[in-house]
């Protein structure tokens, strides 16, 4: 787990152990979800039967078909007890009716489920994070294998906290993942999740010919509102407009919004034709304009699916799409700026450079490009 480079595969590698480590064919991590009252099956691993997928997407079971995770086990970890793996069989109660040493035993959905399935025995254990119970990791057994016993369901509580120390530290790489991508005034992704996502896209546009549209969007009058009302009255303008960005663009699928820095926001999409974009990024400076802060917005865009010459990186959409937000800004547009939508390829070097700080020039990684190259 701890070498795992996503959560999904920390998932598949906790369930793969576990089934490994207990002499299992079969192995399940779930989690639980409590807003929702469901487990929800994250992988599946080993020996699968019908309908039964690797990474499920709607594998769910209401939780109170499972009262030993949501209500008994948790009252007993409140009297000061810990969580407990136990034992069911295909053939009913374990080991006579009690369960394995007084644990929770013979739930009749996990019976028919194991006979449904063609498995002898399953062993259970819980999986508590932080305290709660978070879900929890299901090991089983073909019907010619031995019968789990206590020293199998000991030894699975055993490895359901190495498997919570597992998940803890994949969150905590997660969340440090997220902060790395994530602009923090505003949630939206940030510049790094730009570079990113362009070169992915552009990669896909030389091997596919997907369309790949870039909005630049640069909001006007921040500055005048952090003078004369206060930073704190220009940032809720920034997260507004953050929220306006967000909302326009999930009309276009897969679009990714993010804040570049300063008063510069971008919107990225593969895919969604050019004329789809325009909609979208007309419809944004509408209602930008209607903000009771700042003084609307300026947009320019550079589409693949629009006359704008061989895209040979994302460097060059980049300024391209930039170099139109400038020619909006300039006229004082009410709608987007489109390169390529005049007649003519843009050149770079007939529009003069935005006016803008230093730092601001380096929004991406690569060195600007001498005027009209890719």
């Amino acid at each position: 787990m701890a070498a795992a480079p996503t959560a999904i595969e920390s998932w598949r590698a906790a369930a793969r152990g576990a089934l490994e480590a207990l002499g299992g064919s079969f192995g399940a991590l779930s989690v639980w979800e409590r807003d929702l009252g469901r487990l929800k099956v994250l992988v599946n691993a080993g020996a699968r039967v019908g309908g039964e997928e690797e990474f499920p997407e709607d594998e769910t079971y209401p939780v109170h078909e499972f009262p030993e995770i949501a209500e008994f086990l948790h009252e007993r970890w409140a009297g000061g007890g810990g969580p407990q793996a136990w034992v069911e069989t295909a053939a009913g109660p374990a080991f006579g009716g009690a369960g394995v040493s007084g644990r929770p035993g013979y739930n009749h959905q996990r019976v028919a489920a194991l006979r449904r399935r063609g498995r002898g025995c399953c062993v259970v254990a819980p999986i508590v994070l932080h305290g709660r119970a978070w879900g929890e990791l299901y090991v089983a057994r073909p019907p010619e294998a031995p019968l789990f016993d206590v020293a199998d369901a000991d030894f699975a509580t055993v490895i359901a906290s190495v498997v919570a120390a597992g998940i803890a530290q994949t969150e905590r790489l997660e969340e440090v993942r997220r902060l790395a991508f994530t602009d923090p005034l505003t949630g939206l992704a940030n510049r790094r999740a730009v570079d990113a996502r362009l070169d992915e896209a552009i990669e896909r546009y030389r091997e596919e010919g997907a369309v790949v549209s870039l909005v630049v969007c640069d909001l006007n009058g921040l500055k005048k509102v952090n003078d004369t009302q206060g930073h704190a009255v220009g940032d809720r303008l920034l997260e507004r407009f953050a929220t306006l960005l967000s909302v326009s663009g999930a009309r276009l699928p897969g679009a990714l919004v993010a804040r570049l820095g300063g008063d510069e926001f971008c919107l990225l999409t593969v895919g969604p034709t050019s004329d789809e974009v325009l909609a979208v990024a007309t419809e944004l400076c509408e209602r930008a304009a209607g903000l009771e802060l700042g003084e609307g917005v300026a947009c320019g865009i550079a589409s693949t699916g629009d006359p704008i010459g061989e895209v040979r990186s994302a460097r060059r959409l980049f300024r391209l799409a930039d170099a139109a937000q400038y020619r909006a800004k300039a006229a004082r547009a009410g709608g987007p700026v489109v390169a390529g939508r005049d007649g003519a390829v843009l050149r770079l070097a007939d529009a003069p450079a935005p006016a803008r700080p230093a730092r601001d020039r380096r929004r991406f990684r690569d060195a600007p490009a001498p005027p009209g190259g890719g």
